[in-house]
Parts: structure tokens; sequence; C-alpha cells
């Protein structure tokens, strides 16, 4: 499949996976990787600092209508859901909680399924909530392809759980497998990330 973007959900014990998943992928890996991780309200960039810290990739807490581009880790601000909008900008939003959560899951991956469809690749790692359940589906509605951490390997196996029992996942992988799926599936690059909506 030629991947245009990457999204990636996770709240309890996600760091560790990330941990294990961002510094495998390579230089050069082109795909943006858009990123909502369940924050603490008052984190105040610090997670997303922390992830620059194990990655190649440029790490990014966006600010409203940023453009996406090739090579870049954007991670949703706490207290923001992010969503992808047309024309391939980020959309920030303060509108209520979904799942209890802001920023959500769902929002991103629904908002991404539908700019980049078939060419869009879902992840979901740890978590004690449902959140990214219903977004999953929207993923695979629109063809797209989605991954879930397997539980047995989870800090927190709920949210994979969760997402698993949809039907809508097409591969369940350990993390060390996540970074493998997804340094293949990069490989051919990202050749336009403009969103198609």
């Amino acid at each position: 499949m030629n991947c245009q973007a990457v999204v990636l959900g996770g709240s309890a014990g996600a760091l560790r996976a990330l941990e294990a998943i961002l510094p495998a992928l390579p230089e050069g890996f082109a795909p943006p990787v858009l990123l909502v991780q369940h924050l603490h309200p008052r984190d105040d960039g610090a997670f997303a600092r922390r992830l620059a810290g194990m990655t190649r990739l440029r790490v990014v807490e966006p600010c409203d209508k940023a453009r996406i581009a090739p090579g870049h880790l954007y991670v949703a601000p706490a207290n923001y859901h992010m969503l992808v909008e047309k024309g391939g900008t980020i959309g920030l939003s303060v509108d209520d909680k979904v799942n209890w959560s802001r920023p959500a899951i769902d929002l991103l991956f629904e908002s991404a399924a539908q700019a980049w469809g078939v060419d869009l690749v879902a992840v979901i790692l740890s978590g004690a909530s449902a959140d990214g359940a219903k977004g999953l589906r929207a993923v695979r509605a629109a063809g797209g392809r989605t991954i879930a951490q397997d539980p047995r390997t989870a800090e927190s196996p709920f949210m994979p759980q969760a997402a698993i029992q949809t039907g809508a996942v097409d591969e369940v992988l350990s993390v060390a497998d996540i970074a493998r799926r997804l340094i293949a599936i990069g490989a051919g690059g990202a050749r336009n990330t403009r969103g198609k909506k």
C-alpha cells in the first residue's frame, strides 16, 4: 500500500510502547505521524519534548491550521482535540470531551480516515479506555490498514482489546512487530500529504 500517514492512539502504558516504536523508525521515514495520547490536563509540552528525545522524526505540538508535512510527528496538545482538515492541515478544538478525553483518539482517527482513506495506517496502543475503537472502525471502513497492540504485551490491555472486539483490526502485533510493520509500510514514502476530503 502507499502510506500517506500514520495515526497512533494510546493512553495508560502507551509511553512504553512508543519507546519501542519511535526509535525504530528510520531517518527518512516519510509518512507524517499523528499521535493522540491521553495527557494530564496540565501537561505543558513535556510529553512531546520527551518523545523528541527518542525519534528521528521532527516532533511538533502543532498550532491550529498547521500544515501536515512528511517526516514529522504531530502530538496533540493537552486539552485540545486534534483533527485532520480538508487540504492537509491540523485543526485544534476545545469541543466537549469524547470518551471522557480531550484530546480524543476517535476524533483524530475519524477525520484522518476521511482525509487519507485507503492510504492511512491506524494503530491502537496500550490504554485503559475504549477511546479509539470507533475511530478504528472508521479507518477500516475507509479502506485503511488497522493495527492493535497485542493486549498480552500492553501495560493496560483494555484499549487494544476494545479495538479488537470491533472486528475492524487487520493485525494484532507486539510493539516490536508494529515498528517493523510501520517501517515496511512506510518504505514507499508519502507522495502527497494533502487531505482528500
